[in-house]
């Protein structure tokens, strides 16, 4: 260092001498320093330099002169950037002097410098990326003045500079981006040297400056100002790609210019233009859900509005575009219109017209290349699949010819997407769904004709094989009543596709198809064979062939009972026992909506069930995880089958076999929902037998009463009657409200319980008789009050609006009453009984809720805000638009003084973040500063508490600070575009240092946020890596408790998920501390083990989400 300065000096030195010899030797020499990578300057050499080469410049010799200009340029690279400043500076000075030599070499100079510094920078920001960010106050207006300077090479550099900060730094850049995009879409366009028929762009551009004589033989190799549209279009891709929460802004501003760029001569320029417009309309696509939704209550224009306003322009623009003699550029358009219509379907409705005679240009163009007729053909899918039949009935006259040229292509991709363009096209032609005029007959022939081919070839690819299916499919499922004698030859074909291991499963999807054609198909020519095989496909290990087969099997059965033998039935049967069972409730649900079908259709092969089927049937109804979809197709069955008056299958019969093991004590069951799934079946079993109902309800009632009885025997009975009461009324049982209230004396919780909701349920049979007896009793007892509440829940829950519309006013008041208690449990139920009820009457309720907020109790605060909870679902509800009007002032709670109260405030804005986030879109910007301030530890709130011997800290805002980092996490999900990612992130890192509940949400959070906004998480990888890196490393003491090391374990595996998350992020690796961390990891054993797991883990979830697809 030291040899390197005084060397530096020695130079300096003889820069000042006479002799320019001397003089012009020593500059160069300098020159020869200045381009080593190794030369560092200190603070002093580095003035003493820059002093000296700007002086040099006015020396007197003119080879002196233009070495110091050289020297400018690596120079420029090698000084702080207060010296640059100098540098530039000096030379703006200079060319403003009245000498005109000096002027001359000062503007060369700015040049040099200039021409040095963007890609400087633009290489320094993609080397050091984010760390660039906080000098970016400084850089940014020096780029904006370079691009003013006309030289068409700086431009670039100037701009790729620009895109290099948008995806880099993305807080930092935040300010400039507005200066970026008008930069951009000024460049976008700066073509000086060739003039637009129909517009005249930039003039004054041509006014270069003509000293240098070539103008009069300028040819288009000199013309550079390609490479600056180019450098805008893509810094505008990054802009669009990266600045989410500015779409509507974009579709303002950036659309329409890029748009009214698709004509740019330069092909390369227009790939990038086009690219640019795609990561726009991929960037409005995820937003859809909530954009389409009615309940997005988004007032003025949506992105979406925006983009349906600009198809005629863009249709207008590309329809020019897709007869170029370019094969990329048509390759363009096709794409930019399969995006199109996948954010917007329908939207090409209008314009159907102009670009069909495009596309199939491409498809029957010699000079097409095989991937152009690819994006051509599925181009035409996504319109074909996204729009009305009507709207191409006049141009399948003109589509059909090019599709079956397709389909008999010699390259298998293109037959591939022709195949699937030809099951659309028959869609089309004759739409089974709606009525429709136009006449299919001309183009049958020909479809059938092209793909009866690709059927009957064997030697083909796979994907063809399985799309000619498919085709097929459809062909006989619209069009199958006009194919006469071709039917029964090619349902032989199937047949055959159906004994082939590798197309049976495509095939039974095809079958499944035709046999649910409203034309009425002729099968009966392959059922006789087709049944036993797919009956053998129930036993394969292979789920998708057993859902697929289910369903082929249940479609059959009700559109060809007639044609199917009591042989092919009994072989299907055979198969079922194995598929009944806990272990895949889909399957079970499917095979038992089968059987369901089967008691409906065909009731006589129903005896055949007593035996395994039934058992495993009944086993099924024990199992605590029978829920949802399963539980309905069981309760659906029940009906179906004891309708059908089969022997041994009658009301007593499956009464006796659901009920027995409770009565009989001999098998008891372990799980309290096995007795509400029983009490569900007998209630479904006495719908459909009401004349058995009064016996079986009185002996229920019996039984409740019984000293003798267990109380497994009374929680069955109770449940029992409150379905059998839901829907049938049973007021005429005289003892019944005494025989329940007496149960709520149970010393049994489980009886309690069931009784509050026996009373529920049966009062929502028969609202006038129970609700006020219900509402009497809450009054009167106040001992059994929580009970009798949870009663009045479930009526307001299961009951019909218009039944409970007399009974709100009273409901509501002696609710009020109890919306204080002191019994959180009691509060609980009486905020959702609110919130339920607002719903009823939202325009008078929900005001009301508003008005308790000034309560002065905290426990009426806190029930008030809960109760809103119960009021936001997951799908649209009148009450919709005005709990966004006065959401704002429930979440002021937010700020209320009563701990309790903020955290249900927590609790309630986490509900609307996730099942409806339009209703806090646009208040985050006031509550996230409240909710961020939940997160923090507060030392006042942790206290010590004696335990014997022992001292045990407690710490009372864990609750709290749990319930803000649930919603920190939902909000990723739902408004990731509203965060400032950068804050967000100061928190998570805080939560990575809390309690052991909170660490583990934030692991969770790094591994969304690092596939949400990787450069961001990037920046701050360093501050993530420190805490993952102690909880890794923390070891637990020798004496702890087994729950303990559990813990710990469980941490560390889940911080190491995290770990390989943020790993997935390209250039984390580089990171000193991440780097240091991984070999930590490999050099210990168990850290390492885990490790390898979590990444098996990963890449196994990886395939399978590609394999469903």
């Amino acid at each position: 260092m030291a040899s390197a300065s005084y060397h530096i000096s020695n130079l300096l030195e003889k820069m000042t001498s006479s002799d320019k010899d001397f003089r012009f030797m020593a500059t160069n020499d300098l020159m020869t320093e200045l381009q080593k990578d190794s030369i560092k300057l200190d603070d002093d050499s580095e003035r003493k330099v820059v002093k000296m080469i700007l002086k040099l410049l006015e020396d007197k010799n003119g080879e002196v002169q233009n070495l110091a200009v050289k020297c400018l340029g690596p120079l420029v690279s090698k000084v702080k950037e207060y010296q640059v400043e100098t540098i530039v500076d000096t030379l703006c000075t200079n060319m403003l002097s009245d000498k005109e030599q000096l002027r001359d070499i000062s503007s060369i100079g700015l040049k040099t410098v200039i021409g040095e510094l963007p890609p400087c920078i633009a290489a320094i920001s993609r080397q050091a990326g984010h760390r660039i960010g906080e000098y970016l106050e400084k850089i940014i207006p020096l780029v904006v003045k370079f691009c003013n300077v006309d030289d068409d090479e700086l431009r670039e550099y100037c701009i790729q500079a620009f895109e290099s900060f948008v995806r880099r730094c993305p807080k930092e850049v935040y300010p400039h981006v507005s200066t970026i995009i008008n930069i951009c879409l000024k460049y976008l366009t700066y073509d000086p040297n060739y003039n637009y028929d129909d517009e005249d762009e930039d003039e004054n551009a041509m006014d270069i400056s003509t000293s240098s004589g070539s103008d009069d033989e300028y040819s288009d190799d000199d013309d550079m100002s390609w490479k600056v549209r180019r450098a805008a279009a893509k810094c505008l891709d990054a802009v669009v790609s990266t600045r989410h929460e500015m779409l509507p802004e974009f579709y303002k501003t950036v659309s329409p210019a890029l748009i009214a760029r698709f004509k740019e001569r330069e092909e390369n320029v227009k790939a990038d233009v086009f690219h640019a417009y795609l990561s726009l309309l991929k960037q409005t696509r995820p937003v859809q859900s909530w954009l389409c939704d009615p309940d997005a209550m988004e007032q003025g224009e949506t992105p979406l509005t925006m983009l349906q306003s600009q198809v005629p322009n863009i249709v207008k623009a590309l329809h020019k575009q897709m007869k170029e003699k370019s094969v990329k550029t048509r390759q363009c358009c096709f794409n930019m219109l399969t995006e199109l219509v996948n954010v917007l379907p329908g939207a090409l409705t209008q314009h159907v017209p102009v670009l069909v005679p495009g596309i199939i240009f491409s498809l029957n163009d010699k000079s097409s290349s095989s991937n152009l007729k690819i994006d051509a053909l599925s181009c035409l899918y996504v319109i074909l699949c996204n729009h009305s039949p009507q709207v191409f009935h006049p141009h399948v006259q003109a589509l059909v010819p090019p599709v079956v040229a397709c389909v008999g292509d010699p390259f298998y991709k293109i037959t591939s997407e022709a195949l699937l363009v030809t099951q659309q096209l028959v869609k089309v032609i004759r739409p089974l769904d709606q009525p429709s005029s136009f006449d299919a007959t001309p183009y049958i022939k020909d479809l059938f004709t092209c793909t009866i081919k690709r059927l009957k070839a064997a030697d083909i690819d796979q994907e063809v094989k399985e799309r000619a299916i498919s085709c097929m499919g459809q062909i006989i499922c619209s069009l199958g009543d006009s194919l006469g004698a071709d039917l029964p030859s090619t349902l032989q074909i199937f047949l055959e596709r159906l004994k082939n291991e590798i197309t049976r499963l495509t095939t039974v999807k095809a079958m499944t198809l035709i046999a649910g054609s409203p034309l009425k198909i002729d099968l009966r020519p392959i059922l006789g064979e087709g049944v036993p095989i797919l009956a053998s496909f129930l036993r394969k290990n292979q789920r998708a062939l057993k859902l697929g087969t289910l369903s082929a099997l249940d479609i059959l059965i009700k559109n060809y009972s007639d044609s199917l033998t009591a042989a092919m039935i009994d072989a299907v049967l055979d198969e079922l026992p194995p598929l009944i069972s806990e272990s895949d409730m889909h399957v079970s649900q499917m095979a038992i909506s089968f059987l369901t079908t089967l008691a409906k259709v065909y009731p006589s092969s129903l005896s055949k069930i007593s035996g395994s089927i039934l058992n495993e049937l009944i086993g099924l109804v024990r199992s605590p995880l029978l829920q949802g979809g399963a539980l309905s197709a069981m309760l659906e069955f029940f009906q179906a089958l004891v309708v059908t008056g089969t022997n041994n299958l009658g009301y007593m019969d499956l009464l006796r076999m659901l009920t027995g093991p409770v009565y009989s004590q001999s098998t008891a069951l372990t799980h309290k929902q096995s007795y509400y799934s029983i009490a569900k079946c007998v209630a479904a079993l006495t719908r459909a037998c009401p004349k058995e109902g009064p016996a079986v309800v009185g002996q229920f009632i019996q039984d409740v009463k019984n000293s003798r009885s267990t109380d497994s025997i009374r929680l069955l009975a109770l449940l029992s009657l409150g379905e059998v009461g839901h829907h049938i009324d049973l007021s005429g049982q005289i003892e019944l409200k005494s025989v329940i209230l007496e149960a709520f004396s149970s010393p049994s919780e489980e009886v309690k319980s069931a009784a509050s909701y026996a009373l529920g349920s049966i009062s929502v049979g028969n609202l006038p008789e129970y609700l006020p007896f219900v509402l009497q009793e809450i009054t009167s007892q106040p001992k059994r009050q929580y009970l009798l509440l949870h009663s009045l829940k479930e009526i307001i829950s299961s009951a019909s609006v218009v039944g409970l519309k007399p009974y709100v006013e009273n409901i509501w008041a002696l609710l009020l009453k109890h919306c204080e208690c002191a019994e959180e449990g009691t509060r609980n139920v009486v905020a959702e009984c609110l919130g339920k009820l607002t719903l009823i009457d939202p325009e008078t309720l929900l005001p009301r809720l508003k008005g308790y907020l000034a309560s002065g109790s905290s426990y009426a605060r806190s029930s008030v805000v809960t109760a809103v909870k119960f009021t936001i679902s997951d799908h649209p509800q009148p009450i919709d638009p005005l709990l966004k009007n006065c959401i704002g002032d429930f979440l002021k709670t937010l700020e209320d003084p009563d701990l309790n109260v903020r955290r249900v405030a927590l609790v309630t804005f986490n509900s609307a973040a996730h099942n409806k986030p339009s209703l806090i879109r646009d208040l985050l910007d006031t509550v996230l500063p409240h909710l961020y301030n939940e997160t923090k530890v507060r030392k006042e709130l942790i206290r010590e508490v004696e335990m014997g011997p022992f001292k045990h800290t407690v710490d009372d805002g864990l609750d709290i600070r749990k319930a803000a980092f649930e919603c920190m996490y939902t909000l990723l999900d739902s408004c990731l575009d509203r965060l400032d990612i950068f804050e967000f992130l100061n928190h998570v890192e805080d939560g990575l240092k809390d309690h052991y509940d909170i660490k583990m949400l934030t692991f969770l959070m790094l591994v969304r946020l690092s596939t949400l906004c990787p450069s961001a998480v990037l920046q701050r990888l360093d501050r993530l890596v420190e805490p993952l890196r102690a909880t890794c490393t923390t070891k637990v003491k020798a004496n702890s408790v087994k729950q303990e090391f559990e813990k710990q374990d469980e941490l560390k595996r889940s911080a190491m998920r995290a770990v390989a998350a943020l790993l997935t992020i390209p250039e984390a690796e580089k990171s000193p501390l991440m780097s240091e961390f991984q070999s930590q990891i490999s050099s210990n054993p168990e850290l390492a083990a885990i490790f390898e797991s979590i990444q098996k883990d990963s890449s196994s979830t990886n395939l399978e989400s590609m394999d469903t697809s």
